[in-house]
């Protein structure tokens, strides 16, 4: 298993060979050996403010902010329940997309960054999660503020974990941690990769 993932990640054993459009068989695009140096001191200058902040509210959370919000009025067509939704599926979504996007192209700058900042909402999200039950977060609305509702509060009372809040929330910054993490772990890597070749 760790081997497909690995061919999957890395550059796999037939480079002339595009699987289904979505660049796998393809080598990655070089970057310079100094460029992706200075993305893992982006990087790491990046992880230890988020860890400094402890949970609280990081420069970029306020594209987060905006894009979250735009999510509930773009899935709100399709109904309440995914418009209450919509708002961290579009956050997640939008980072997301555009590294598969990064992805298939095999740019590793655009895919690093796209992946890092994909997992990077997750400390976002789980800090909102954790809220549901105390309520202290400022909320923001883009309709009535006398409508203005807890997303997860509603969510997490909907599927009846409400007082699970604060788990839920430990487990997706853990993983939120870990793949930003293993993005530059990845990122590292590649530095390795154009060394070798």
């Amino acid at each position: 298993m760790l081997e497909w993932l690995q061919a999957f990640i890395d550059e796999p054993g037939i480079p002339e060979i595009d699987i289904g459009g979505l660049g796998i068989g393809k080598p990655w695009k070089p970057v310079s050996r100094p460029a992706l140096a200075a993305w893992l001191i982006f990087y790491g200058w990046f992880l230890i403010y988020a860890f400094r902040a402890d949970g609280g509210f990081l420069f970029i959370d306020s594209a987060n902010l905006v894009v979250h919000e735009g999510g509930h009025n773009l899935f709100g067509w399709f109904g309440p329940t995914i418009g209450l939704w919509g708002g961290t599926l579009l956050q997640w979504l939008v980072p997301f997309l555009l590294a598969v996007y990064f992805f298939t192209q095999r740019e590793t700058a655009g895919f690093a960054f796209c992946l890092f900042f994909f997992f990077e909402n997750w400390l976002y999200t789980a800090t909102y999660m954790a809220d549901a039950r105390a309520q202290v977060l400022p909320l923001v609305t883009t309709g009535d503020p006398d409508f203005v509702e807890h997303d997860f509060f509603a969510i997490f009372s909907s599927i009846d974990v409400l007082n699970y809040d604060t788990k839920i929330a430990a487990v997706v910054r853990i993983l939120g941690w870990c793949g930003m993490m293993g993005v530059v772990v990845w990122l590292g890597r590649r530095i390795k990769a154009t060394r070798s070749a």
